[in-house]
């Protein structure tokens, strides 16, 4: 609608309420001309007909049929609505009530001045009181009490509709969003069917939309609600109030704005963590009481005590929908890519709206950068796919910047190719399961899954690293010791969580610290340890339907179960390096741009220390040669090594540093 037919639309409205509140006026004058002596010049009952030639088409008349309010409760209404509007208002209803102070309108007044008296308006579950179109004053009788229009609902008469103030920051509007793909747009006609088909029952279902894509599930809600020219709006868990007073006003205020705005209310009910519980209750006493159209998006089904309940799994956009968006969305430069959308589709599970900022994004860059040709489209692309992706994992997990090469990592070939490997695997996966229909052979095993094992610092980080830095991907590191909850069922949510976030973008899963879960499995005692076996068989189950590669560590490969083992594609042993690989990373420890004098690697692998312990031994004496202005130099190497051995708690033997200095 145009802000012309808008304004044409209030200013009809305004007359209309102008027309509507002339009557009330009126009997408000003749009841103040009475309380003064004066005689009743008019009989002019029949100004308070039903209708009195207006249209019916005004904010206030549909206000009135939505609450069903009776002709006497829409004058009380109206009453109201004048003494906010006309200053005049006041010292007619203290004349009129022959009190000085009651300079407001009561129910007594309206009983009196007003056609067809009920006094059932006044009860708290009829509409005025119930739906909290006026507030009643305290610390006066019922009849006495002063009577106040709601601001929202004076706002509304007036012609000026806007969601409730009191309810902003708990309650926002969903976005119009264009972009759906076709078996979404099906699931979103299913659901506007299934409102029609069940408006007409006593208690309206609950539809609870399950996955993992938040995104497309709101875009489902709010396109079935544009079907049915519904609005919707969207309400966090994390903001549903726990206090029963704050979550009673919540809902009386929603329950009033849905009539009022014909809206449906998304609630996006993530997992709360152990020790919510009175959220949970609040959330599930909301749900339960609330009778307007609602919408629950959860990854999994939710259960209801009473109120009926209707699942719809919302599956992520099949590769060739991907596929579909991604052209369309490029366009023209679609053209170029020669087949990287590909390996785009392959390696990343995005939304539909996802997508669109992704190429948005991209060709912003590109057309900003003097060095496009330098930067094609496709990395441009590859990089903006993984910064999309991120936002989830970022609070779940620690993101690890690859810095390593190959050239860094000192290991025995065997371990080497290894690595290399499972670099092929991952960047192959589209091609082998897919077109060359290995995926068809079953779904188990499909994820790739490695075991990095060694003692500490002996490369296990830099190995993920590498192979992270080679295929372009994300990393990131979870500990499985503070994964692992005491709660029985939060470890497998904590796990979901990191992988339900992470299949977006394909990121590389480092999950340290594995023998805190995986231990050699224990013959079941009691409920705990039934639950540690299911926690661990969820991993696994997790790691081989990945789409990215989930590598563990451990520093105790012995300990762990065989079967866990044979159920993991690669496991490379990570050993202490010996001299000569000792020497190869000394020789490696220091950038380019480091001054160096006198360093000989030979000599400085005498150090019986792992990988890990030589860098940080390197670190040191740069910063300790750094701050005596001098090249880096065996002194200093010395100095750091001393510090390195009292962090490890072991003496620093003669034989170690043996012709240094």
């Amino acid at each position: 609608m145009n802000v012309t037919a808008t304004s044409n639309l209030q200013q009809a409205n305004q007359h209309y309420l102008m027309a509507a509140l002339a009557p009330v006026r009126q009997a408000l004058q003749r009841q103040a001309r009475l309380a003064q002596g004066k005689p009743d010049k008019e009989q002019d009952e029949e100004y308070f007909s039903p209708g009195n030639g207006l249209s019916p088409h005004g904010a206030l008349e549909k206000l009135c049929t939505t609450f069903g309010l009776s002709n006497f409760e829409r004058d009380v209404l109206l009453l109201c609505v004048g003494m906010e509007l006309d200053a005049s208002w006041a010292s007619l209803c203290a004349i009129a009530q022959g009190v000085q102070e009651r300079v407001y309108p009561t129910f007594s007044l309206a009983l009196t001045i007003l056609p067809n008296p009920e006094w059932s308006a006044l009860t708290p579950n009829a509409p005025l009181r119930r739906w909290r179109l006026i507030d009643v004053g305290s610390g006066n009788a019922l009849t006495t009490a002063p009577l106040r229009i709601d601001e929202q609902i004076l706002h509304y008469i007036a012609g000026v509709q806007h969601l409730d103030e009191r309810l902003m920051g708990i309650v926002e509007p969903v976005a119009a969003v264009n972009i759906l793909v076709p078996s979404h747009h099906q699931l979103a006609q299913r659901l506007a069917q299934t409102w029609v088909e069940a408006s007409q029952e006593a208690v309206l279902p609950i539809i609870c939309l399950c996955g993992d894509d938040v995104a497309s599930m709101q875009a489902i809600a709010l396109k079935a609600c544009e079907l049915l020219e519904m609005n919707l709006n969207a309400i966090f868990a994390s903001t549903v109030p726990t206090g029963i007073n704050e979550l009673n006003n919540l809902m009386r205020l929603w329950e009033r704005e849905a009539v009022l705005s014909n809206s449906v209310l998304l609630l996006e009910w993530d997992d709360t963590d152990a020790g919510e519980g009175l959220r949970e209750n609040a959330i599930a006493t909301m749900v339960e009481r609330i009778r307007s159209p609602l919408v629950i998006i959860s990854r999994d089904r939710r259960k209801q005590r009473q109120r009926p309940l209707i699942a719809i799994e919302v599956p992520k956009a099949s590769p060739s929908e991907q596929r579909a968006i991604w052209q369309t969305a490029l366009g023209d430069a679609a053209i170029s890519l020669n087949g990287h959308v590909e390996t785009l589709v392959s390696h990343f599970t995005l939304s539909a709206t996802t997508i669109y900022a992704a190429c948005a994004e991209a060709k912003g860059k590109l057309a900003t950068q003097a060095e496009a040709e330098d930067s094609p489209i496709h990395n441009q692309l590859w990089d903006t796919c993984r910064i999309q992706a991120r936002s989830r994992l970022n609070d779940l997990a620690q993101p690890i910047i690859p810095g390593a090469s190959w050239d860094e990592l000192v290991l025995p070939e065997t371990q080497r190719q290894v690595l290399r490997d499972i670099a092929a695997h991952v960047r192959q996966r589209a091609r082998v399961y897919e077109s060359w229909g290995f995926a068809g052979k079953g779904g188990r095993g499909l994820g790739i899954s490695a075991l990095f094992a060694g003692a500490s610092g002996t490369g296990k980080t830099m190995a993920a690293e590498v192979i992270a830095g080679e295929l372009r991907l994300d990393l990131y590191r979870i500990d499985l010791s503070s994964v692992i909850s005491k709660y029985i069922g939060e470890t497998e949510k904590n796990l979901r969580r990191v992988f339900d976030a992470a299949e977006a973008g394909g990121a590389i899963l480092l999950f340290d610290e594995a023998d805190a879960l995986f231990g050699k499995r224990s013959e079941v005692k009691d409920s705990h340890d039934r639950h540690a076996n299911i926690e661990v068989s969820y991993l696994l189950q997790r790691m081989e339907s990945y789409r990215g590669l989930a590598i563990l560590t451990t520093n105790l490969k012995g300990s762990l179960d065989q079967a866990f083992l044979r159920r993991i594609r690669f496991i490379v042993q990570f050993s202490f390096p010996d001299a000569n690989q000792r020497a190869e990373i000394w020789q490696r420890i220091f950038p380019n741009k480091t001054p160096t004098q006198g360093l000989e690697a030979r000599k400085l692998a005498q150090l019986n220390v792992a990988g890990g312990n030589i860098r940080n031994i390197a670190l040191n004496a740069a910063f300790i040669a750094a701050d005596a202005g001098e090249p880096v130099g065996m002194k200093h190497v010395l100095q750091a090594a001393k510090s390195e051995y009292v962090k490890l708690e072991r003496p620093l033997t003669d034989t170690e540093v043996k012709g240094w200095v």
